[in-house]
């Protein structure tokens, strides 16, 4: 059977040798599932990973500490998903008087030639302990992969872009008839 389907036969014994260890981690991590559904129900659906480790670390039926992670992948595994109360913080005030363009690209991010497709993008980059940011936009060739253009700045306004698409025409010389895509 080992030589039918290409691995070494000592890969096989040890497989079996580990069959009791695999079974017993299987059983303590069951045990420990229904725990953690236990304290789910308990707090209503709404504890994350974080508070259920949290919660089993202070069990009298849970014999060792827990690690988060494994705590993580039981919920995944098993369907279970904390409330998420925090809200989406809004980055982008749309104007709706302005004119909507046509998708060039199609979400094909492949290029034939070099020049032809640029792509762009604004990546946020937190500074300093008062929660502050700088706003880095980039121009990208498609073809190349490679960064063409940039522009940093505190602030993400309209500017911010034409600066980054500038800094791509010093660069690449032109940009003429070349498509530019970004949200």
């Amino acid at each position: 059977m080992c030589s039918v389907l290409g691995i070494q036969r000592s890969s096989f014994y040890k497989w079996r040798a580990s069959r009791p260890a695999r079974a017993a981690r299987q059983a303590a991590d069951d045990a420990l599932c229904e725990r953690i559904e236990h304290h789910f129900e308990f707090w209503d659906h709404t504890y994350g990973y974080r508070r259920i480790t949290a919660e089993l670390a202070d069990d009298p039926h849970v014999d060792e500490p827990v690690n988060r992670k494994r705590v993580a992948r039981l919920m995944r595994n098993n369907g279970m998903v904390g409330i998420h109360l925090r809200k989406p913080k809004t980055t982008t005030i749309s104007d709706p008087d302005a004119q909507v363009f046509a998708d060039l690209v199609g979400r094909d991010f492949s290029a034939a030639e070099l020049g032809t497709t640029y792509v762009g993008d604004i990546t946020y980059l937190p500074y300093g302990d008062e929660g502050k940011f700088l706003y880095l936009a980039t121009v990208i060739d498609l073809y190349s992969r490679r960064i063409v253009g940039w522009s940093i700045a505190d602030h993400m306004r309209s500017s911010l872009v034409e600066d980054a698409l500038q800094n791509a025409v010093n660069n690449r010389e032109t940009l003429e008839g070349a498509i530019f895509h970004s949200d």
